[in-house]
């Protein structure tokens, strides 16, 4: 029953991240699970209720990645990097990152859905901001930036890269990835 739900859950985000969450369906679940719509609806009464058990499952999943990195014994420097990989290797080349996906659906989200995302947005960029402090204070990167200006920028470069090489290739990642490195080397 529990690995039923799961299984679920697991094709419901990786559908956020190829169709958004408007654009896949209970329909699209039970095609690719063989499974009946009703025993969807078991688990997830509403498409909402697996809305909220996506965002649910991508803040653990956040949580347990980044605060890895942050508890990590390495330079800051190295986090920093760390990081910034991870956010780029996580997903397939056809995958956008799945709270880029629910950003872009956000008007159209239940309103408890959009809550859980919103927590989960500021929770990514609360741990960055903290590990680009970090980072500035041992004067491995620029310290002379704002930190959610560095955050947000940081973010925003990979999340963006991410679905310009779903259209145009790996190519535009691993440029983006370069010129980060070089924009937050200190000046």
């Amino acid at each position: 029953m529990e690995n039923r739900k799961n299984q679920i859950l697991d094709l419901a985000i990786k559908l956020v991240q190829q169709k958004g969450y408007v654009g896949f369906s209970y329909d699209d679940i039970s095609k690719q699970l063989g499974v009946t719509k009703a025993s969807i609806h078991y688990h997830f009464e509403k498409k909402e209720d697996l809305g909220v058990a996506i965002t649910e499952r991508i803040t653990i999943r956040l949580q347990n990645s980044l605060l890895s990195i942050k508890n990590s014994s390495v330079s800051a420097e190295e986090k920093l990097k760390k990081f910034i990989l991870q956010q780029a290797e996580r997903f397939e080349w056809t995958e956008i990152c799945p709270i880029s996906s629910l950003q872009t659906d956000y008007e159209s989200l239940p309103y408890i859905v959009q809550n859980k995302i919103k927590e989960v947005s500021k929770l990514e960029l609360s741990i960055l901001k903290e590990i680009v402090a970090e980072a500035q204070k041992e004067k491995s990167i620029n310290d002379s930036e704002d930190l959610q200006f560095l955050a947000v920028t940081i973010l925003s470069s990979i999340k963006g890269a991410l679905l310009y090489r779903r259209v145009l290739g790996e190519d535009v990642l691993a440029d983006v990835l370069n010129q980060l490195n070089r924009f937050l080397r200190k000046s």
